[in-house]
């Protein structure tokens, strides 16, 4: 029988633990990923998870459900507050969350982080979140494109997060339409941070089947290395009012019994004062996510920061391209001046003429000039020399060809 929902986490081929949570229930479905690399990234995401959990019932309305859910992240990040003051160690978890309620041909939907949801139907798939990093914000200002922001150095700056670093964090919220046929896709940034939208709308294409889509596209970033955690539900949507997959299922963290390692939280708080970043490649280990605050002097620092990288750009590619043309020029100029070296004879104004340079042009442009016009006229030499002249006789040097146009006059001597 295919299934209608599935939820699937893996840990990555690089990090040893995993920082994602992912549920999928009757009626909620919800994915968090733990900033990775601070203190109890996978301690925030897992609870963050089971504190949202409750919210998985039936609604009269998805504005009684939109609210129950923004409220559920409310609470979600009052108590990851209140277990960073019991644990101290914990200090600067965080975990975005992504997740919506259905309530029939209606979503109501939460976001705040990077995690996304993404919409296909009828074969076109759509991002229906916007991630909260600052490379959006910059996209958003016009000041670079979305291809340049998936390679910006800057692109794991989270300006939005559930955690203690923010007790009233802005959090999106919306009520969608939903229809028979269409599919949902919630993940973290270890899918939609290496592999293509476009991919991820064949591979639902190719699996009907929900638990074999999953599979398929944890199986997909794998294959390009799966550097980050990947952690992803799918949810179809058919005629019933509910898209369950059955018992409610818990992936990642929120799976395991959950633990406060001390020893692992002072690691990830000494690397807390670095900007932390992803990866070039999916060869080298994964960066971590950093949260910064929507504050107008941290955004003007890094917009100038990233004008200073782009003025650097534009100086080593205008470096780089005048370096190119200045290649060229020579070598057009050797090359001129190689085809200045040779002579030929041949016809000008009906008289024998030593040309020099070579006979080819560019373009509209010779690359052959008279050097020197003689006396004989072509009409009165031999049929076999006039041919030979008319068609053009190559010289060897010039001394060799004014050894020729020597044989053409004493032909008429």
């Amino acid at each position: 029988m295919t299934s209608l929902s599935a939820a699937g986490s893996h840990v990555g081929k690089v990090r040893s633990n995993n920082q994602d949570s992912g549920y999928a229930g009757e009626h909620l479905f919800v994915v968090a990923d733990g900033m990775g690399g601070h203190a109890g990234g996978d301690v925030a995401s897992a609870l963050a998870i089971q504190s949202i959990a409750h919210v998985d019932r039936d609604y009269t309305s998805a504005a009684d459900a939109v609210e129950a859910l923004r409220s559920a992240l409310l609470e979600a990040n009052q108590e990851l507050a209140e277990t960073v003051y019991e644990h101290p160690e914990l200090a600067g978890m965080g975990t975005t969350v992504s997740g919506f309620v259905r309530i029939g041909d209606r979503l109501a939907l939460a976001h705040i982080g990077d995690s996304r949801i993404y919409r296909w139907r009828n074969g076109v798939i759509t991002q229906v979140t916007k991630d909260h990093t600052f490379v959006q914000r910059l996209v958003d200002s016009g000041r670079i494109t979305a291809e340049e922001a998936a390679v910006h150095p800057r692109r794991s700056v989270l300006m939005r997060v559930l955690g203690d670093v923010d007790l009233t964090p802005e959090i999106d919220v919306e009520v969608l339409d939903t229809r028979p046929g269409d599919r949902w896709v919630l993940c973290s940034d270890g899918l939609s941070g290496y592999v293509t939208e476009q991919r991820v709308g064949e591979l639902l294409d190719e699996n009907p089947d929900a638990a074999a889509a999953v599979e398929a596209l944890i199986e997909e970033s794998l294959d390009h290395g799966a550097p980050d955690n990947v952690t992803v539900v799918i949810v179809g949507i058919d005629e019933s009012p509910t898209s369950s997959v059955g018992t409610p299922v818990m992936v990642g963290s929120a799976a395991k019994p959950l633990t406060y390692s001390a020893s692992s939280a002072k690691r990830g708080m000494a690397r807390l004062p670095s900007l932390l970043l992803h990866p070039l490649s999916a060869t080298t280990a994964p960066a971590d996510e950093h949260f910064e605050p929507e504050s107008e002097e941290f955004l003007r620092e890094l917009i100038a920061e990233d004008a200073r990288r782009k003025v650097r750009r534009r100086i080593t590619w205008s470096v780089g391209v005048l370096l190119v043309a200045g290649l060229v020029v020579t070598a057009l100029a050797a090359g001129y001046q190689w085809t200045q070296s040779r002579y030929f004879i041949g016809v000008s104004d009906g008289n024998v003429a030593i040309f020099q340079g070579v006979q080819q042009g560019i373009g509209p442009f010779s690359l052959s000039s008279v050097y020197f016009e003689s006396d004989i006229a072509v009409d009165e030499l031999s049929p076999f020399s006039r041919e030979r002249v008319e068609s053009t006789i190559n010289a060897s040097d010039l001394p060799d060809a004014l050894s020729i146009i020597d044989r053409l006059q004493s032909e008429l001597d």
